[in-house]
C-alpha cells in the first residue's frame, strides 16, 4: 500500500524505511529539506518540502491513493490538523497522530484518531520494568475497561489445562510464548514450564486474577 508520513525526524525516517522494507510506497512530508537527510541514500520513496497540513503538499505527496497516513513531526498541533484532514478531507482509514500531550492524545482517541503519545508510552515502559507483574499492564484500551497483560507463571500452574487457567483467573489467553515463538492456545492445550502468557482482563478483574494466579489452581481438573 502507500504510506504518507509527515513529520522526517528520528521517527518519522525510521517509520519511512521499515515500511520500504516491508516492499509498501512511501512518501515523507516535511518542511524542512535538510531533515530528508536521515533517510539515507537507499530510500526510493518521495520527498515533499512543506507541511502535512496544506491540502496541495498532500496531494503532491499521493495522499489520494494512499491508504494510511501518519502524522508524526515535533509539535502536536500540526500532527493533529494533519491527521483529521487526512481523515476527514481525503477520507483515509489508517491515520495514527503522535501526540505528547497524554490528555490531548484521550480525547483524539475517542473522536477515532489512533493516537500515540510519547512520553506516557515511555514513562509507561519504564514502569512495567520497575515495577512487579501485574502493577502495569504491557496495554490498556483507550476507555480504560481492557488490559493486556504478560505474566510468567508460577510453577504450580504447569501441567495445567489453559481452560481451566482461563475460567479461574476469569482472562483469557490472547497467545503464549513457547520456546521463543508465539501459539495460540487450544481447548486441549497444557500449561508448560517456561510458558509466558499474555492476557487479556477487565481492569476491575486483575487484582483476582492475579491473585488466583500466585494461589495456583483450585479443586480437581
Amino acid at each position: 500500500m502507500h504510506v504518507v508520513i509527515m513529520g522526517c525526524g528520528r521517527v518519522g525516517s525510521t517509520l519511512a524505511r521499515s515500511l520500504e522494507d516491508r516492499n509498501h510506497t512511501v512518501s515523507v512530508i516535511d518542511s524542512e529539506p535538510d531533515a530528508f537527510r536521515r533517510l539515507g541514500p537507499s530510500f526510493n520513496g518521495d520527498k515533499v518540502t512543506g507541511f502535512g497540513f496544506d491540502q496541495q503538499v498532500l496531494e503532491k505527496a499521493g495522499i489520494r491513493r494512499a491508504e494510511a497516513f501518519a502524522a508524526v513531526s515535533s509539535g502536536d498541533n500540526s500532527n493533529i490538523i494533519a491527521a483529521r484532514v487526512a481523515r476527514e478531507t481525503f477520507g483515509i482509514p489508517q491515520v495514527v497522530a503522535r501526540i505528547y500531550d497524554p490528555g490531548r492524545a484521550e480525547v483524539y482517541q475517542r473522536l477515532g484518531i489512533t493516537t500515540v503519545a510519547t512520553v506516557k508510552w515511555t514513562a509507561d515502559q519504564v514502569l512495567r520494568r520497575l515495577l512487579p507483574a501485574g502493577a502495569e499492564p504491557d496495554y490498556r484500551d483507550p476507555s480504560g475497561t481492557i488490559r493486556l497483560d504478560q505474566v510468567p507463571l508460577p510453577e504450580k500452574w504447569v501441567g495445567q489445562r489453559t481452560v481451566r487457567f482461563q475460567d479461574q483467573t476469569r482472562s483469557r489467553i490472547a497467545w503464549i510464548d513457547r520456546l521463543g515463538e508465539g501459539m495460540l492456545p487450544g481447548r486441549d492445550t497444557i500449561i508448560q514450564e517456561g510458558d509466558l502468557l499474555h492476557l487479556v482482563m477487565r481492569e476491575e478483574n486483575a487484582a483476582h486474577a492475579y491473585s488466583v494466579i500466585d494461589q495456583g489452581p483450585e479443586g480437581e481438573d
